[in-house]
């Protein structure tokens, strides 16, 4: 069993899209280890995103991330990163595959309705970003 981060982003919550996206979620296999319904501040925001700070997007993308509520989650699922990046599908919604979260659920590039890590360490980061091992839950 692998664990991965997944965020339902601002835009997706937004546009009550959250309970479908979770739906899709449960659907394809994963377990919920954590969740939490929460507004990030532009520092929080800026923190999370440090990687790309020097990216022309950062400013972007942290007053979008800070611009209203999100869903943080703990995903556990066999070879769980690959199967939620292939669920949420392509960063453009207009290139993400039929069927997929972002194609379905996306308005743009910038706002794609979900997050996801793109490794293990990248996962370990996250989960631990916005979650005590307190707050992830065992079978």
């Amino acid at each position: 069993m692998e664990r991965t981060f997944a965020i339902i982003k601002p835009d997706a919550v937004a546009r009550r899209h959250a309970g479908r996206i979770l739906e899709r979620i449960e659907n394809a296999g994963f377990q919920i280890r954590a969740m939490r319904l929460m507004r990030l501040t532009q520092a929080e925001a800026a923190g999370f995103y440090a990687v790309h700070r020097e990216r022309p997007f950062f400013t972007g993308l942290v007053e979008f991330m800070s611009s209203g509520p999100l869903v943080a989650l703990v995903l556990e699922a066999p070879d769980a990163i690959k199967k939620w990046r292939t669920l949420m599908g392509a960063t453009d919604p207009a290139k993400a595959d039929p069927g997929t979260i972002r194609k379905e659920f996306a308005s743009s590039i910038g706002e794609n309705a979900t997050h996801g890590s793109d490794a293990p360490e990248t996962a370990a980061f996250e989960i631990g970003y916005f979650f005590s091992g307190m707050e992830l839950v065992d079978k």
